[in-house]
């Protein structure tokens, strides 16, 4: 039977818009209820939307940085402290640190030269993306059910997505059969951001607990996990949002594979493993409420880390700009890469 036709785009999502004197940062925490703009005159606006989870997903805090520092320079202030605020604002994510190099390394460090860097790293991020959405794809079998976590799409990038992107245009392919996707605690981006993305699209999915993966796994056929990533050491060991470790495992023990998504500004090739990716770890707080309501006891502890690392022999795929590394190791990554 031939595939359906692919439907024609809708109107992208943009959590990002350069505006000349500011930089336009849709509020991704008050998202779906809400749609609303948070606009950054400074590099200091911007560390804050950054720490602040006004914008999120490592691709886009690296491109959001990057607009950072334009303001700053704009305004005639110091490029290096313009740069270590920014750096400061999410130790995990390395696009971050990448799209920061980039910038030192324009010259003459104009603003004008500056904002035509930040721009080309923008588009480049929505080129690469489609890119990876098509080798991706390329993996699927026809009639393949997926699983996704966290929200790697247009919200979370320059547009079109990593993980979520290749969803995206296996869909389109007439590829998908189901569709599943993680609330994500606590933030709930999976529930909010990754379903606004789906149902604006018209992907038909499923919203599961994260608790419920390995039952799904079990019950309900799932043939790949697909995730991003906020950085990947040189031997492939990939660190992503809390619980994509546990996707990992739970995809072992039920014979689904497991692909990585992200550009490759998100290899970090001076980090040898895993065990050297720093950690966020954020207030208690956000795992006891939700949108400001209290739901534990007063005083509770708690431990919140918001990224965990998948070991590379877990992974059957890195999909990145440049290729598919299968088996990922650090020979078949520093080989990609150059």
């Amino acid at each position: 039977m031939p595939r359906p036709s692919p439907a024609p785009p809708l109107a992208p999502l943009e959590p990002i818009r350069w505006a000349d004197d500011h930089l336009r940062l849709l509020d991704q925490r008050a998202l779906p209820v809400v749609t609303a703009d948070v606009l950054c005159a400074s590099a200091a606006d911007v560390a804050d939307a950054i720490r602040e989870m006004v914008v999120r997903g490592a691709p886009a805090v690296g491109i959001a940085a990057a607009y950072g520092v334009v303001l700053d320079a704009r305004a005639g202030r110091d490029f290096d402290d313009a740069r270590r605020v920014l750096a400061a604002s999410r130790p995990t994510a390395v696009n971050l640190g990448w799209a920061l190099a980039r910038m030192a390394a324009v010259t003459p460090r104009t603003p004008g030269a500056l904002l035509a860097e930040a721009q080309s790293i923008h588009r480049e991020d929505l080129v690469q993306n489609l890119r990876m959405g098509e080798l991706g794809a390329a993996l699927l079998p026809d009639g393949a059910t997926v699983l996704t976590h966290c929200n790697t799409g247009a919200l979370a990038t320059g547009g079109h997505g990593t993980a979520l992107g290749v969803i995206r245009t296996a869909h389109r392919q007439g590829k998908l059969a189901g569709v599943y996707h993680t609330e994500t605690r606590p933030w709930l981006q999976g529930s909010r951001l990754t379903a606004f993305e789906l149902m604006h699209e018209g992907i038909p999915a499923q919203v599961i607990v994260d608790g419920a993966a390995a039952h799904l796994m079990r019950a309900r056929h799932v043939d790949w996990v697909i995730v991003g990533a906020d950085r990947i050491a040189a031997n492939g060991d990939t660190a992503n949002k809390i619980g994509t470790y546990a996707l990992a495992l739970a995809a072992r023990a039920h014979g689904a594979k497991f692909m990585v998504v992200a550009p490759s500004g998100t290899f970090d090739l001076g980090c040898a493993s895993g065990e050297g990716i720093p950690i966020e770890e954020r207030s208690v707080d956000e795992v006891v409420t939700v949108r400001g309501q209290r739901f534990a006891p007063e005083g509770v502890r708690g431990f919140n880390p918001v990224f965990d690392v998948t070991p590379a022999g877990w992974i059957d795929a890195i999909v990145c700009e440049r290729g598919v590394i299968v088996a990922p190791t650090e020979q078949r990554v520093r080989a990609m890469l150059g």
